[in-house]
């Protein structure tokens, strides 16, 4: 049985899809929220397992291990962005970390995988982004690049006192069905060019995006893929992973994929690059690909083209 931290968020779905597709049943937590997609709902109660649980509780999380005799697990769950106070992000990012980890090894848990992202790699001036990468310590003004870097480097200080098994995982800039906050550009342009809306886009950071500006894109189905691969792995050779698309897209090129599909789609963006560009902003995918044999299924026009088939037969 794997559980699985956040799995009735976006990327956790999917998760819990493919590792039942793998032969694996699931145990996916949730905090507030409810879903239901065509792609799962029917394993509800079956194969998959929803437990409503508060990872910032040890003793909930402990017994929510021992109840479901949990084998391995994959920790996603994660505070929305700005939803929370500086001191309570804290607070719910590490103490659920900890929980997860103490959790394992009291219940002799075969491996964790741990979800990190290339936002790690944000303070770097260009890629591509590999997994030996120095890293500088600057907190930059992204949560993100902060917990993970802090997950990553205390995960592997508890695997090296403990003897546990603990990976983590670099997660690229995912999309696709399920998507829900709109903080990510595929997205915006996918659920406008369905609706037929005339997008402004100038409420993104650093107002309209620039069509030359991009970055790594991973379809959440590719995604789902990756984390079950290392996660599923009898023998991993390293403790970290980078899990994405493993190319630089282009703005342009998600606006160019969108237009494959919906030509009339209402969507302008700024021509050149932007004051951020960095050149060759993609994960590397080398260390996954040749131990593991990942390699991405969807490219950005598959990928767009099968988001909005689902955007199309989905009420949002």
């Amino acid at each position: 049985m794997i559980l699985i931290t956040g799995g009735m968020g976006f990327i956790g779905l999917h998760t819990a899809r493919r590792f039942l597709d793998a032969g694996e049943d699931v145990v996916i937590t949730r905090y507030n929220a409810w879903r239901e997609p065509n792609f799962i709902k029917e394993e509800y109660g079956k194969r998959v397992h929803v437990e409503r649980v508060d990872i910032t509780s040890a003793h909930e999380v402990i017994d929510l291990v021992r109840k479901h005799k949990v084998t391995g697990i994959v920790h996603l769950a994660v505070p929305g962005l700005a939803a929370l106070s500086a001191a309570e992000d804290y607070r719910v990012n590490m103490q659920g970390l900890i929980n997860i980890l103490e959790a394992g090894r009291l219940n002799e848990v075969k491996r964790i995988s741990l979800a990190s992202s290339v936002a790690i790699y944000g303070s770097l001036p260009g890629g591509p982004f590999t997994e030996d990468a120095y890293l500088p310590m600057e907190a930059g003004g992204n949560p993100t690049e902060v917990f993970k870097k802090s997950f990553e480097l205390l995960g592997q200080h508890y695997a090296t006192r403990t003897g546990m098994d603990i990976v983590s995982l670099r997660i690229g800039g995912i999309y696709g069905p399920l998507y829900h906050s709109m903080a990510n550009l595929p997205s915006r342009m996918c659920h406008a060019a369905v609706k037929g809306e005339e997008t402004d886009l100038s409420s993104a950071r650093g107002g309209t995006p620039f069509e030359e500006d991009g970055g790594d894109s991973c379809y959440v189905k590719d995604c789902a893929l990756g984390i079950q691969l290392v996660h599923m792995a009898e023998k991993l050779e390293h403790k970290v992973y980078n899990v994405s698309g493993g190319q630089s897209v282009t703005n342009g090129d998600i606006l160019a994929a969108v237009k494959k599909v919906i030509p009339d789609a209402k969507i302008t963006l700024q021509s050149g690059r932007g004051p951020r560009w960095r050149p060759n902003t993609y994960c590397d995918l080398t260390r996954i690909r040749e131990e593991l044999g990942y390699e991405p299924k969807f490219n950005i026009d598959s990928a767009i083209a099968d988001y909005i088939g689902w955007l199309r037969s989905n009420s949002q």
